[in-house]
């Protein structure tokens, strides 16, 4: 069964902490920022929904970088519980997928906690003050890949922010497996 994350909490701050990543670097979620501001994305390697918009993630982080706004995605599942989804895992799927960002492992799952993830894959986008303004999709794609032509809502939303510093009111929630808790 498809989680939906909650709306937006406008103004919200990005919290911090150091994770390590499948580039073999621990890395702060803050110091990933870019001028203009940051996305933090929840995902997984084993998600239907991630491998369906995985090079649209991608192609999106790259795009993103270019106007100022950094990317990283963090995978928190229970590895034990999903294997596929273990740092070893993680660490073929980044050089599988060419991610031009650090993906890193919240073991313990309390970045994810923290963040009030729900899903994979779940999109915040924070401005330069680290203050939420999005919490939507990447687009319309489900577990298939949408057609090519789909607005990038992610994209546009968060070039709005960095001329802005603010996101649209009206945002249409991620949806995805929900984020594998341990017991």
């Amino acid at each position: 069964m498809a989680a939906i994350p909650p709306l937006c909490d406008f103004g919200w701050k990005a919290i911090d902490a150091r994770l390590p990543a499948t580039d073999g670097r621990t890395h702060s979620i803050l110091d990933l920022s870019g001028p203009n501001g940051l996305v933090v994305a929840f995902i997984c390697n084993h998600c239907p929904y991630v491998k369906a918009v995985i090079a649209r993630i991608v192609r999106d982080a790259i795009d993103l970088e270019e106007h100022g706004i950094g990317f990283v995605a963090i995978n928190a599942n229970d590895a034990e519980a999903y294997p596929e989804d273990s740092f070893e895992n993680m660490k073929r799927f980044a050089s599988h997928h060419a991610l031009p960002f650090p993906y890193l492992h919240d073991e313990d799952q309390t970045v994810a906690k923290a963040y009030g993830a729900v899903c994979t894959p779940d999109f915040f986008g924070f401005n330069r003050d680290m203050e939420l303004q999005y919490r939507g999709r990447l687009d319309a794609s489900r577990k298939e890949t949408g057609a090519a032509d789909l607005k990038r809502e992610l994209y546009e939303t968060m070039i709005m922010v960095s001329q802005t510093g603010k996101g649209p009111a009206e945002q249409q929630p991620s949806m995805g497996c929900s984020i594998k808790w341990k017991a």
